[in-house]
């Protein structure tokens, strides 16, 4: 019996639309289902950074069929669930006030609830953080995640792989967010090789 594959995909309100962009790429490769939602301050990034005016506009053409797209509104959307079994969040990239929203365990849309979900589920999440400097209160916010077993993943480009363009270093953190989805596709190469 073929198993399903599915994960779950959010982008919230903080620069950074081209890690999702990215990430979206390449995740039909390895599952069948991808759920994905965007904040409405997600969606003017969006068109800020990306120039695309819609959601399905940023989906790879040929792979459009393994996408579900979901509004951040819809609690009743099956990854609100949590007798609906996929892989996990990526939250990318993640606002400090969506992480501040998980941190305190309020599921007022669908991507703190999908939080929520994968935090009492146990299962992967991944928040893709996008600030500097960070305040106390951030800093608290991420403390709680990582102790009740979310993963922060600051993009934070390294320099170490001599990148030569912006994609070189999206690259980079994608492929950090893949490897700890458990995924490796020599995206980029680490450290030593």
């Amino acid at each position: 019996m073929a198993v399903e594959s599915r994960i779950m995909v959010a982008i919230s309100g903080a620069s950074g639309a081209a890690y999702a962009a990215r990430l979206l790429q390449l995740l039909p490769e390895v599952y069948n289902t991808i759920y994905l939602t965007a904040s409405e301050s997600a969606m003017g990034i969006i068109r800020r950074e990306l120039g695309s005016e819609t959601l399905s506009q940023v989906l790879p053409k040929q792979q459009k069929s393994k996408f579900q797209l979901l509004s951040s509104t819809d609690l009743g959307a099956p990854p609100a669930s949590g007798s609906h079994n996929y892989d996990g969040l990526i939250v990318i990239p993640c606002s400090m006030g969506a992480l501040g929203r998980i941190a305190a365990g309020v599921s007022d849309d669908l991507i703190t609830r999908s939080a929520d979900v994968c935090l009492k589920e146990r299962r992967k999440l991944i928040l893709v953080v996008r600030e500097t400097p960070l305040n106390l209160i951030q800093l608290r916010s991420m403390t709680t995640l990582a102790e009740a077993g979310a993963v922060i993943l600051p993009a934070c480009p390294a320099f170490y792989s001599k990148p030569k363009e912006i994609s070189d270093l999206v690259d980079f953190v994608v492929d950090r967010v893949l490897q700890l989805m458990g995924i490796d596709i020599g995206l980029t190469k680490g450290w030593g090789e």
